[in-house]
């Protein structure tokens, strides 16, 4: 910086109290105090670097519009980015490192220890960021800015550390008398940091860049993310070593270092400004023309008059997936999206997205393919992932260190520490794969639990929301969100529809009523309203596409359309296997013998109908009953015609085992005359599972979900069936229909599903000889069970329907309150201006991805626990194949993966004794393993948890009892 200048303009004492503030101590700068002023500097080079190479068009349009125009909002975004830590200039930052404390005091800042003391004694929490909302309130103002665009830049400032205060919380106490904020001396070093920073920066002065619009709070929440990304960017010493003198500081040179980071980081933003697809390109994309469905999908997009939300409805098989990467592409052409985010139901379901995500675009542009992030808690032990990070280049395994996504490293910025991309990277940049910014790359696919995060009152969701903003969203079967993720989800979607993304929803068997909260969430959001009523238009035939938007006005538009499916109707046969039911007083050793007489009832069923070869599915609705049957069968087929597969095998072998049954049943097996193979699972078969099944047994569940698992029923065109089978059947069991009066369900589906859904799917099934035409039936199907009419049940039914209505009414309304606890906006703020307080006000989560699963599920708080096996005598560990470990369970860099792979989630029963588990002696310095709890399998792999034994196999899984 020119110091002469500045000495002209401000004086020779405040300049010289400008080259002592500190931003960053020596120990974290890289060895050299870090001045504040380069700081702010570097942190607004960087600024201007993410705007210009990662921020969307729709973003930047976004901005400008705030600012005052074109070509304005870069200056503005850099700047405040920059001010992020303008509270730095504060006793109550400066005090906190003993060598730079005295270099201020000597320059003639001052303060009375005795009283900061005593007001960070009464408040801890009024550290720099609290300072920065403070000093940005009363200069700002001083500057001339109206107390509109103060009063939503402040806690921008505020909330740099991941969560927003109130007003009132930015007031210095009263007991450090000034010592905090500072006095004297303090006021004109504050307004000239301000100052000079512009300056600097070439930006005129603050009061030049008052902006002239109010900014939605959905903008400001993702401005707030981008501006800790730029923070944490700049904090890298990798990149920003320190500089202590401020002769050496200086925009340029800050634009300069800011520079080389964004080089060595590879930081690079999505497809750009992309065509608007045409008639054509959907062959060239996917290698065949669209179907009806998927051309009605596409040209939606091209009818909508903004950025909105739209709902696809289509039955399994239809080509939902490619519909809706088509339809992306257009509404990120017209409304200047830069990425996409898709969710998925579950991890099970992400993996293959994340493989059909890669190759979609991968045929937009080669280059494209590499910048896709798969986001679970569980993506370490994805192939493909996998083979990407062994191609990412020298230190990606250590950059990748972070692979959990949530706190996996004490680094409060969850900085990476060695290795950078490379000029030819195959694999995102790592800086993205770090703690709490996934959403931030520019394609993710991951399970829908990541948006739902976002909608929940934790630190740095502004993170969550700056990735998702600029995207187009994607939900794939959204049906599957119960009524306690449904809150979180209409949350999401309520920001979503105020930040302008266009939304696709996809599903097979959305419910009317599910439909029309979707579309009052969004346009609420739109709208920037509380609520709002309006009257969502069904479209007239399956398939079927619903868009809606704002008008210029600020009225909600419609778009529907209909088609028929590119395939005939399956008649398919349905009937009913009734199950005898114990009662709930009966003995356990009733409940096992009525069991293994429902096994062996679908062992003889499957015998005879697979007689002649041929393959079935067959779902239970627990793990229990899934390995109680493979027992059976087991027993009867013998191990090479079985597979089982549910939640409870360890990861890699779940892994294993769904590859190994997408393989055997999928569309490019051929099927041999004869041969026989049977996959009993759990509802992980449910949804987005791409199996072909001649033969489907499952248990009852609600009419959604049951078509769902029809779904897997002759799916493929062209795959040989055995002459028994080419006509689908579906046997449904796992209830016992009673004589004058209403079923009884199995214990575990009634516990998961409750008495009046499976009631009211028991009712619509056909009798003896009837069945469905699928997928033609499915709307009419799910809408009579849940539109609650009470005609629909047999009159000798109804008043225990009416019960167990009440029952499920009064706990879907429990639920919801419970959830409202979690959700980000509190019930009567959603019209509230600026973010001010928005982290106040309800009970608040942790950010590891255990805590916000639990958060944005609930069940009962389940635990994951790492197996390992230790002899009686108390030797060495051993992994569940065998290879040591060592006394205390160190673990060889060449075993880390099969002990990784050897997490599996308990039963949530066991959770009260499983978080008294601690991870090994020798995982606690580990980087991976040092939050894992270890559960010890004797020789015989069993262990005791509490009053249950507990024993795990590698045919069965974990098993209790």
């Amino acid at each position: 910086m020119d110091l002469e200048g500045l000495r002209e303009r401000y004086g020779s004492s405040v300049v010289g109290a400008l080259g002592v503030l500190w931003g960053k101590s020596r120990e974290r700068a890289g060895g050299t105090t870090s001045l504040l002023m380069g700081h702010l500097l570097d942190t607004a080079a960087v600024g201007e670097l993410l705007w210009d190479g990662l921020l969307a068009p729709s973003t930047r349009s976004a901005v400008d519009v705030v600012a005052g125009g074109p070509g304005r909002g870069r200056g503005l975004f850099a700047w405040l980015c920059g001010i992020h830590d303008w509270g730095k200039a504060t006793p109550a930052h400066q005090r906190l490192w003993a060598e730079g404390a005295c270099a201020v005091q000597v320059s003639g800042l001052t303060w009375v220890e005795a009283a900061a003391v005593a007001g960070a004694r009464k408040q801890r929490r009024w550290r720099h960021d609290w300072a920065g909302g403070l000093l940005a309130r009363e200069l700002l103002a001083s500057a001339g800015w109206a107390a509109e665009h103060v009063d939503w830049v402040w806690p921008l400032v505020a909330g740099h550390h991941g969560a927003f205060p109130s007003l009132r919380d930015v007031q210095e106490p009263n007991t450090a008398k000034g010592q905090l904020r500072g006095r004297g001396a303090w006021r004109e070093v504050q307004q000239v940091v301000l100052d000079a920073f512009t300056h600097e920066m070439g930006l005129g002065s603050p009061g030049d860049l008052q902006p002239v619009v109010v900014p939605s709070r959905a903008l400001q929440l993702q401005l707030s993310g981008l501006v800790v990304m730029a923070d944490w960017i700049a904090s890298d010493e990798r990149f920003f070593t320190g500089l202590d003198d401020l002769r050496q500081v200086s925009g340029d040179t800050s634009r300069g270092r800011a520079a080389a980071a964004w080089t060595a980081l590879g930081l690079e933003r999505g497809w750009g400004a992309l065509p608007l697809l045409g008639p054509e390109t959907f062959g060239d994309r996917f290698g065949y023309g669209p179907r009806p469905s998927q051309a009605m999908v596409v040209a939606a997009a091209r009818a909508m008059g903004g950025p909105g939300l739209m709902v696809v409805e289509a039955p399994m098989g239809e080509g939902k997936t490619e519909a809706a990467q088509a339809a992306s592409e257009v509404l990120a052409a017209r409304f200047g999206a830069d990425g996409v985010f898709v969710g998925m139901p579950s991890q099970a379901t992400s993996d293959p997205m994340f493989t059909r995500t890669r190759r979609w675009l991968e045929a937009i542009a080669p280059d494209l393919a590499s910048r896709v992030v798969l986001l679970h808690g569980k993506r370490a032990f994805n192939q493909e992932w996998k083979a990407l990070l062994e191609n990412a280049g020298a230190g990606a395994e250590q950059a990748f260190a972070g692979v959990d996504e949530f706190g996996m490293d004490e680094d409060p910025y969850g900085l990476v520490h060695e290795g950078c991309g490379e000029a030819e990277r195959k694999a995102p940049a790592e800086w993205f794969l770090g703690p709490k910014r996934g959403l931030l790359a520019p394609f993710v696919v991951g399970t829908v639990d990541q948006l739902l995060y976002a909608a929940t009152r934790t630190r740095h969701v502004m993170l969550r929301m700056a990735g998702l903003a600029g995207k187009v969203v994607v939900l794939d079967e959204v049906h599957a969100c119960d009524v306690y993720m449904s809150q979180f989800l209409a949350e999401a979607l309520r920001w979503l529809g105020q930040a302008g993304v266009p939304v696709i929803v996809l599903s097979a068997t959305l419910a009317p009523a599910q439909r029309q909260a979707l579309f009052e969430s969004y346009l609420a959001g739109a709208a920037s309203k509380e609520e709002l009523q309006v009257q969502v238009p069904a479209p007239d035939g399956y398939p079927g596409v619903t868009a809606s938007w704002l008008s210029a006005s600020g009225e909600a538009r419609f778009h529907t359309d209909a088609t028929h499916s590119w395939r005939p109707d399956l008649p398919v046969e349905v009937r009913v296997m009734a199950e005898a039911v114990a009662g709930a007083r009966s003995s356990r050793e009733e409940r096992r013998r009525l069991q293994m007489e429902a096994d062996a009832g679908v062992g003889a069923l499957l015998a005879d109908e697979l007689a002649d070869g041929g393959t079935a599915l067959v779902i239970r609705n627990s793990v229990a009953r899934a390995q109680s049957l493979y027992e059976e069968l087991r027993g009867r087929f013998g191990e090479g015609e079985v597979r089982l597969l549910h939640a409870r095998f360890t990861v890699a072998r779940r892994a294993d085992v769904t590859e190994e049954c997408l393989r055997l049943l999928g569309p490019r097996t051929p099927r041999h005359p004869g041969e026989r193979l049977i996959l009993v699972a759990t509802q992980l078969a449910e949804q987005s599972f791409d199996v072909d099944a001649d033969l489907l047994v499952t248990d009852l569940a609600p009419a959604d979900l049951l078509l769902q698992r029809i779904g897997r029923l002759h799916r493929h065109e062209g795959t040989v069936r055995p002459a028994r089978l080419r006509t689908p059947k579906v046997f449904v069991t796992g209830f016992q229909p009673r004589e004058g009066g209403e079923p009884a369900f199995v214990f575990a589906s009634e516990g998961i599903y409750g008495r009046h859904l499976l009631l009211r799917t028991a009712a619509v099934l056909p009798g003896e000889g009837r069945g469905w035409s699928v997928p033609s039936d499915v709307p009419h199907l799910v809408g009579r069970v849940y539109e609650g009419e009470a005609s629909l049940l047999p009159a000798t039914w109804r008043e225990a329907a009416e019960v167990a209505a009440r029952e499920q009414h009064d706990r879907d309304r429990a639920r919801a309150a419970n959830a409202a606890k979690f959700v980000l906006t509190a019930h009567g703020e959603h019209e509230r201006r600026t973010l001010a307080g928005l982290h106040y006000g309800g009970s608040t989560t942790g950010g590891d991805e255990e805590a916000l699963q639990a958060a944005v599920r609930d069940g009962d708080e389940s635990v994951e626990v790492v197996l390992v096996v230790q002899d009686e005598s108390g030797g060495v560990f051993r992994t569940l194949a065998g290879r040591a470990l060592s006394v205390n369970g160190d673990v060889a860099p060449d075993l880390l993966e099969e002990v990784l792979g050897s997490t599996v989630r308990l039963p949530a029963r066991l959770t009260e004794f499983a978080l008294q588990l601690k991870p090994l002696p020798g995982w606690h310095g580990h980087p991976w393993l040092r939050r894992s709890r270890a559960l010890v399998l004797d020789t015989a792999r069993r262990a005791r948890l509490g009053d249950v034994t507990v024993s795990y196999d590698d045919q069965f899984g974990l098993r209790q009892g």
